[in-house]
């Protein structure tokens, strides 16, 4: 190993920082996979149980995803060439963004090359300076990003706390800029990092009341929930109620891509403002292609098999360790440790039993907060899932 005495004044700055960051628990390294992203991976040369994917019906490998894909570049190439609206706009985006509308149900729909991308842009296109933009405090950090960017005046709620929400609405009703002024609540519905759900009836509700707008991550269950397997929003009645419904195609829809759905006025003003959308060299055609193949398998037979064959694993996990499960039960099942170096060696301990568990620390979740964060999927046999709790059991969170 160069010492930093050794190196240029550039590097041995930034070797001081990974130091810091190493000697905190917080340095990451990328890990390298050798196989497909599916239940089972393979880490050199040795085959690990996944149980940090968020591929959560498993259809990433799913030969349905593959095919469109492969019919894709065959037809359209291997790349977009520009932004859509500079080289035009290739017929698989139209074809996914019309089924996404049909699907969730709204007039229109526009895909961006991730969700984080869609989250900047759509904020940053919606609200500005003039208005008021009010967080769940544990929205993901594309949201967080992009209200940072948005140069809105910005209110944080304590998770989930209706009577909190309430307090910030009032006092977002008194002291806007302007009488233009907007508020902008944003939520997601299920958390990526806890796995509890977001009371979106109650959320609908008050921003009617308060005349607000409402945007909702639909990323952790679009695919999941509901008979048509549409997300929460719908298996709640509050689609409708909701002006801004993003999510993501890259996690149970077993592709790549973020969105956003809603009115056709919200889709045309993205296409015209959203920086992230304008100013990209649009997505493959086949991550498009894919998105559209996986959104009409969900709606499937299959697609409602692989949800019920999901949520008999989330099912077995709680009855096999109620101690571990969350309330009510989910895919996503945090097992806090707090301190990150313990974490870590948790992590490092069911690697050496061929789990592969990720150790989340700060800044994806609070210091303090560090975790393993557990996730299943419908690739998984119940075998799996006993392995996992046995496991899981000898550590001590």
């Amino acid at each position: 190993m160069v010492s930093c005495g050794d190196m240029n004044p550039f590097d041995a700055e930034l070797q001081r920082r990974l130091e810091a960051l190493r000697e905190q628990g917080l340095r990451r390294e990328l890990r390298r996979v050798d196989s497909p992203a599916a239940a089972r991976i393979t880490i050199d040369g040795r085959t690990h149980l996944n149980f940090s994917s968020n591929d959560y019906l498993g259809l990433a490998n799913h030969p349905a995803l593959k095919e469109a894909a492969i019919r894709a570049v065959e037809q359209f190439g291997a790349g977009a060439g520009a932004s859509r609206l500079i080289s035009g706009s290739l017929a698989p985006f139209h074809e996914l963004e019309e089924t996404l509308a049909a699907f969730k149900g709204t007039e229109a729909a526009l895909t961006f090359s991730t969700g984080y991308a869609a989250a900047l842009g759509t904020l940053t296109a919606l609200v500005g300076k003039e208005d008021i933009l009010i967080l769940d405090k544990l929205v993901h950090a594309c949201i967080v990003d992009g209200a940072r960017l948005c140069g809105a005046t910005l209110r944080i709620y304590r998770h989930n706390d209706l009577n909190d929400l309430e307090e910030k609405l009032k006092w977002a009703t008194k002291n806007r800029p302007q009488a233009t002024s907007r508020i902008l609540i944003v939520t997601e519905s299920v958390f990526s990092m806890d796995g509890d759900a977001a009371p979106l009836r109650d959320l609908v509700a008050l921003k009617e009341r308060y005349g607000a707008w409402l945007m909702v991550d639909e990323a952790h269950a679009t695919g999941l929930y509901g008979p048509r397997r549409r997300g929460l929003a719908d298996t709640l009645g509050v689609s409708r109620g909701i002006e801004i419904q993003m999510g993501t195609l890259g996690k149970a829809l077993g592709a790549s891509g973020g969105y956003i759905c809603g009115s056709r006025a919200l889709v045309d003003l993205l296409i015209n403002q959203a920086r992230s959308f304008i100013f990209s060299t649009a997505p493959v055609p086949a991550a498009a292609a894919a998105g559209t193949a996986a959104i009409h398998l969900v709606q499937s037979d299959t697609g409602r098999e692989l949800q019920e064959r999901l949520w008999a694993r989330v099912a077995e996990f709680s009855a096999a360790a109620p101690h571990l499960s969350p309330a009510p039960p989910s895919m996503i099942l945090p097992i806090v440790f707090g301190d990150e170096t313990r974490a870590l060696q948790a992590a490092d301990t069911l690697r050496g039993q061929h789990l592969y568990v990720t150790a989340i620390r700060y800044p994806s979740v609070a210091r303090g907060a560090a975790r393993l964060r557990v996730t299943l999927t419908a690739a998984h046999t119940p075998d799996d899932v006993v392995k996992l709790v046995a496991a899981l059991n000898l550590l001590t969170p």
